[in-house]
C-alpha cells in the first residue's frame, strides 16, 4: 500500500485550494482595493482547473483509498460546475462595483465553494461526500450574507446556515445508518454488502436523500430557497442557482446508482415522489410571485423536479437525460440572471416583474434574449429547454414510468404560464421606464446563452454524446 496517495486525479481541486489560500494572504495584506484583481485571478484559476480536468488521462482514475474517483461522469459535471462558477464571477463584477460592495472575499469564497463542488462530484465514499458537501456549503453560507450591512442579506445567510446545518445532521444520520448496516463507507463496498436491502438501510437512504434534496432545493426540503434567493445579492443568487446545483445533482445521481444498484426499486419510489412534488410545487407556487428572484427560486425547485425524472428511471438513458437537462438549465439560468442583473433604473437595482413592462420598446435586444430564456425555460420547441425535458421524459417512458412522465408534462404546461406572463409584460405592457445600458459582460452572457438555446437544435450531438459517455461510466 502506498503511503502517499496519487494526487494527479485531484489536481484541479489542489490548484483551486492552493490558489484560494494564496489569494487570501494577498487580499489580507493588500486590502479591499485588490477586489478586482482577486476576482480576475479567481476567474483564471477556474479556467485553469477546467483545462486540467480536460487534460487528465482518460478512463477511470481512483485515489485516496477508493474514496475519490474521476470518470467521464465526473469530468462532464466538473466542467459544467466550473463554467457556472466562472460566469458567476463575471456577472458579479459590475454589480458589486456599481453597488459599492466590491469585496476581495467574494472571488475567494467562490473558489473554496467550487473546490468543494469538484470534490463532491468525485466522491466515491460517504466521508468524501460529506467533506465535499460541507466545503461547498460553508462558503455558500458566508457568501449569502456577504452584504453585511443589508438586513435581507444577513437574514438569508443565517436562514441558509441554520437549515443547512439541519440538513447536514440528517445526511450524517443517514450515512451512519448505512455504515452501521453495511460495515463500510465506500460506495462499491456498500453495493456489495447491501444485498437486497432491509428496513434499516432504507431508513438510512431516506435520510441521505433528505440532505441531497436540501442542496438541490427539492421538495420537501425546498423551504429555504425563495427567501435566500430573494435576500442574497443577485450575483450570489445566480451562483446558488447554477454551479452548486450541478454538484449536488451529480452526487444525487452517483450515490444511489453506485452504492444501491440492488435496491433500485426502493429508492426509485422516493425519487418519483420528490420529483412529482417538486414539479407541482415549483409550477403552482411561482404563479403568484411578483419578485423575479422569488419566481426564479420556484422555477429552480420545479426544474430540479424535472431533472429528477431522469434519475427516477435509474437507467443510463435516464442519467444521460439528467446531464443534458442540467447543462441546458445552467445556460438558461445564467442567461436569465444576466438579464435580471441588467434591471437598473436611475442607479437602483429593481427586482419586480412589473419593472420589465414595455422592455421590448426600450431595449429590444435584451427583451428578445430574455424572452428566449423564458420560452426555453417553459420547454417550448425548438429551443433547448424543450430537448432538456424531452430526454428525461423519454427515459421515464422507456423505464415504464408513464404516470411520472404524464404528470411532468402537465406540470410543464402549468409552468409555461408564468414564464410566458413575463414575455407578455415585456412585449405588451406600457413601458415602466428605461433601464440603464447593460454592461458588456452581461450582454455577452445573455447573448451567448440565448444563441445556445436557439442553435441547440442544429448542433445537439456534442452535448448529447458527452452525456451518453458520462452516463455509461456510472454503470
Amino acid at each position: 500500500m502506498n503511503a502517499v496517495p496519487a494526487l494527479l486525479p485531484a489536481l484541479p481541486e489542489i490548484v483551486l485550494a492552493l490558489g484560494a489560500m494564496a489569494l487570501v494572504i494577498y487580499g489580507a495584506f493588500a486590502g479591499e482595493r485588490t477586489a478586482n484583481t482577486i476576482n480576475w485571478a479567481a476567474f483564471g484559476l477556474l479556467i485553469l482547473a477546467g483545462l486540467i480536468v480536460l487534460w487528465l488521462p482518460s478512463g477511470k482514475l481512483v485515489t485516496f483509498g477508493g474514496g475519490f474517483i474521476v470518470d467521464d461522469f465526473a469530468r462532464v459535471l466538473k466542467i459544467l460546475a466550473l463554467i457556472g462558477s466562472a460566469v458567476t464571477i463575471v456577472l458579479a463584477r459590475d454589480y458589486f462595483a456599481a453597488a459599492g460592495q466590491a469585496k476581495f472575499e467574494f472571488g475567494i469564497l467562490v473558489l473554496l465553494s467550487t473546490t468543494g463542488m469538484l470534490m463532491l462530484i468525485s466522491a466515491a465514499d460517504l466521508i468524501a461526500l460529506y467533506l465535499g458537501l460541507e466545503l461547498m456549503s460553508l462558503a455558500l453560507y458566508v457568501v449569502a450574507a456577504i452584504d453585511r450591512d443589508n438586513v435581507r442579506s444577513t437574514e438569508a445567510g443565517l436562514k441558509y446556515f441554520v437549515l443547512g446545518a439541519l440538513s447536514s445532521g440528517m445526511l450524517l444520520y443517514g450515512a451512519s445508518l448505512i455504515y452501521g448496516f453495511t460495515g463500510t463507507v465506500n460506495f462499491i463496498g456498500i453495493a456489495q454488502a447491501a444485498g437486497h436491502g432491509g428496513i434499516g438501510l432504507t431508513f438510512g437512504l431516506v435520510f441521505l436523500f433528505a440532505g441531497f434534496c436540501f442542496k438541490v432545493s427539492a421538495v420537501p426540503f425546498h423551504m429555504w430557497t425563495p427567501d435566500v434567493y430573494e435576500g442574497a445579492p443577485t450575483p450570489v443568487t445566480a451562483f446558488f442557482s447554477s454551479a452548486p446545483k450541478i454538484a449536488a445533482m451529480a452526487i444525487f445521481v452517483r450515490a444511489p446508482i453506485a452504492a444501491f444498484p440492488e435496491i433500485t426499486p426502493q429508492w426509485q419510489q422516493i425519487i418519483v415522489f420528490v420529483s412529482i412534488a417538486s414539479m407541482a410545487l415549483g409550477s403552482f407556487a411561482a404563479i403568484g410571485q411578483r419578485n423575479i428572484k422569488r419566481l426564479m427560486a420556484y422555477s429552480s425547485i420545479g426544474n430540479m423536479g424535472f431533472a429528477l425524472v431522469g434519475l427516477a428511471a435509474g437507467t443510463p438513458e435516464g442519467v444521460q437525460g439528467v446531464i443534458v437537462y442540467m447543462a441546458i438549465y445552467l445556460a438558461m439560468t445564467l442567461g436569465t440572471f444576466a438579464g435580471i442583473l441588467s434591471m437598473r433604473l436611475r442607479g437602483v437595482y429593481v427586482e419586480n416583474i412589473s419593472d420589465l413592462a414595455g422592455l421590448a420598446r426600450t431595449n429590444g435586444p435584451m427583451a428578445f434574449f430574455l424572452g428566449v430564456m423564458m420560452f426555453s425555460l417553459a420547454g417550448i420547441p425548438p429551443l433547448a429547454g424543450f430537448f432538456a425535458k424531452y430526454f428525461v421524459f423519454l427515459a421515464a417512458i422507456k423505464a415504464g414510468l408513464y404516470t411520472l412522465a404524464v404528470l411532468g408534462v402537465l406540470a410543464s404546461v402549468v409552468g409555461a404560464y408564468y414564464y410566458l406572463s413575463i414575455v407578455k409584460v415585456m412585449y405588451f405592457d406600457e413601458p415602466a421606464g428605461s433601464f440603464e445600458p447593460m454592461p458588456g459582460a452581461l450582454k455577452v452572457v445573455l447573448g451567448v446563452s440565448g444563441l445556445l438555446m436557439i442553435l441547440f437544435i442544429a448542433w445537439p450531438s456534442p452535448l448529447v454524446t458527452a452525456a451518453a459517455a458520462a452516463a455509461k461510466s456510472l454503470f
